[in-house]
């Protein structure tokens, strides 16, 4: 067995997952070589056990104590390789800090993943969620991700293809995937560098001028992230609670009727793309609490943990939000944190 292989016992989850909520696991392990992987599923003793990975802790909710072994990915390295005449390719193991990477590709001359930065969270984590803001999602800068499969002991390589990226979505997120461990991804970023401004709010931002550097654009999301959104060390959140819930065409033209100031976008396939924290702010919930858990007074789209609150304070908090959408307009909003 590698030397790092020390399985802790009752181990506290609270550093480990963003929203600060105190709970437990059975075991916990700190994966910070393949090895590791390979040991735990073939001993026998923890083999049969459930597994929980965890990077960040990002886009969990801990609902209670979890009765199995937490595997905690902190693989660390990244690389510029070789590339192509139209991209670097650029790799970071699945324990990479995300915002820290993003950091690191700009220090490197290497821009395109700017739009993405101060989002929490791990490399391994990101294509999992096809995390997005400001006008780029992961899907669109993906080249592979190495990955361990557990069921049958085998390290691959998966394309963007493989991965079935959509809103929010991989196929790392269902059944067929979930199972799956991210080891490391690669990204093909730009060597003919634009900028990427179709975000309003982003365009808009001070300072940027006719033509930024892509660090400039790294520093004006960061701004405007830090003037949105609490930041998970001072108060525990998971960062966008809900997805933007993606309608038909028709039934937003019906909504529209209803509430003429409804914020929505229309998308390729004629279906349109609501503002989930538009819609919670119109049900009065900004700022409103239920218990230790709240909505974000700057952001409704943010739920937070206003100091020991428990995960089904949480979920009550959710569920009631949930409730009052749907019975407003029509729309049943999907939380984007995995409950646990």
């Amino acid at each position: 067995m590698p030397a790092s292989f020390s399985v802790l016992h009752q181990f506290p989850l609270q550093s480990l997952n963003t929203f600060g909520i105190v709970a437990s696991a059975r075991a916990y392990l700190r994966v910070t070589e393949k090895e590791q992987l390979l040991c735990v599923y073939a001993d026998g003793a923890w083999a049969t056990l459930p597994k929980l990975v965890l990077g960040g802790g990002s886009n969990v909710l801990l609902t209670g104590d979890f009765d199995g072994l937490v595997l905690h990915i902190a693989l660390q390295g990244r690389e510029v390789l070789e590339g192509t005449q139209q991209h670097y390719l650029v790799r970071a193991a699945a324990g990479e800090n995300w915002h820290a990477f993003v950091q690191w590709t700009l220090a490197q001359g290497v821009g395109g993943l700017e739009n993405l930065s101060l989002i929490p969270g791990t490399v391994g984590a990101a294509p999992i969620q096809n995390i997005g803001a400001y006008g780029l999602e992961i899907k669109d800068v993906f080249h592979s991700a190495t990955v361990f499969d557990p069921r049958s002991g085998e390290t691959r390589v998966m394309e963007a293809s493989a991965c079935r990226f959509g809103y929010r979505d991989s196929i790392f997120k269902r059944d067929e995937g979930r199972h799956l461990i991210i080891l490391d991804v690669t990204f093909a970023l730009p060597r003919q560098w634009q900028p990427n401004l179709r975000y309003a709010e982003l365009a808009a931002e001070p300072g940027l001028g006719n033509a930024p550097t892509p660090q400039q654009v790294a520093d004006a999301v960061i701004a405007i992230r830090r003037r949105k959104l609490p930041d998970p060390a001072v108060i525990g959140n998971a960062g966008s609670f809900f997805k933007n819930p993606v309608v038909p065409g028709a039934q937003c033209a019906a909504l529209l009727e209803r509430f003429p100031n409804l914020v929505h976008h229309a998308q390729a396939d004629g279906s349109e793309k609501l503002a989930a924290g538009w819609l919670i702010d119109q049900c009065g919930w900004k700022g409103r609490s239920l218990g230790a858990a709240g909505v974000y007074p700057k952001q409704a789209l943010v739920l937070v943990n206003n100091g020991g609150a428990s995960g089904a304070e949480v979920v009550a908090l959710a569920q009631a939000i949930q409730a009052d959408v749907q019975a407003r307009y029509g729309v049943l909003l999907e939380p984007e944190p995995v409950f646990i």
